[in-house]
């Protein structure tokens, strides 16, 4: 149940460095795309040393990156194609009802978190299309090919919604998460003929930059105890790889806890 290949977006800390490991330990894996706004400031992914390991700049605002970096990924996955594309990056900026309106900073965040990963999925879908081809049958699985997109039940889901912005002040935040179900959704059944498998999946509530550090895990906040934050980083990273691993058909176009239970839209 291994991807041959596998891009992972906003890798370079946090869960999406956490994904980047845990790929990385399986010798299956013959491609990990890691990406970074800015290569230079990426220590992190710098730090590993494997062959396999491509770290590539990709700003999702911006058409020229996106477009040069799916090239990039087409040279290097080849004919084999991509197996698996994990829209994890994302951003959150306080927007709430009762402030000035700023369309600025609604713009940004719709780019981050909902345009610029629907742009960057399109331009990939045929190196995911081709992946897929390379099979028979009419199976879904990451390991034939497949789009995940890291989703936010407290956040994305509208009948869960029970404190509107709430004290991450995520008004415009929270609708950026609703519109990327839709796209999951969307894709699902625009893609099926293509036997493509597309998931929304909620890592929990994970303690991060983000979170303001509430949740079960630490990813990416400075802690005292940096061998204890590596080591949530992993737990996190590696029970989501687990639950990728068991994606199929029943799932296809859901949006899922780390546990595969059901989050209502």
């Amino acid at each position: 149940m291994s991807p041959k290949s596998v891009v992972i977006t906003g890798s370079n800390r946090g869960l999406g460095f956490g994904l980047v490991q845990q790929f990385l330990k399986d010798p299956n894996v013959e491609h990990v795309i890691a990406t970074a706004r800015n290569v230079e400031n990426a220590t992190a992914l710098k730090s590993i040393s494997d062959p396999r390991l491509h770290i590539l700049q990709l700003s999702l605002g911006c058409d020229d990156s996106i477009n040069s970096f799916a090239q990039k990924v087409s040279e290097i996955v080849g004919e084999s194609g991509l197996t698996l594309l994990i829209n994890n990056a994302a951003v959150m900026l306080p927007y709430v009802t009762k402030q000035e309106p700023d369309r600025k900073i609604v713009n940004d965040l719709f780019e981050s978190n909902t345009i610029g990963p629907m742009i960057l999925t399109q331009k990939l879908i045929p190196l995911i299309i081709k992946a897929s081809n390379r099979e028979e049958g009419s199976n879904l699985s990451i390991s034939r090919a497949a789009i995940i997109n890291i989703a936010s039940e407290f956040l994305g889901s509208i009948s869960q919604n029970t404190s509107g912005s709430g004290e991450y002040k995520a008004m415009a935040y929270r609708m950026t998460k609703c519109a990327v179900n839709q796209f999951t959704k969307t894709l699902s059944i625009d893609l099926k003929e293509d036997h493509i498998l597309t998931a929304g999946i909620c890592p929990g509530k994970v303690q991060t930059d983000m979170s303001k550090g509430k949740g079960e895990f630490t990813v990416s906040l400075k802690m005292k105890n940096k061998k204890e934050n590596s080591f949530q980083v992993e737990e996190a990273s590696a029970q989501l790889v687990e639950t990728f691993k068991k994606l199929g058909e029943q799932q296809n176009g859901g949006y899922f806890r780390k546990d595969l239970s059901v989050i209502p839209y």
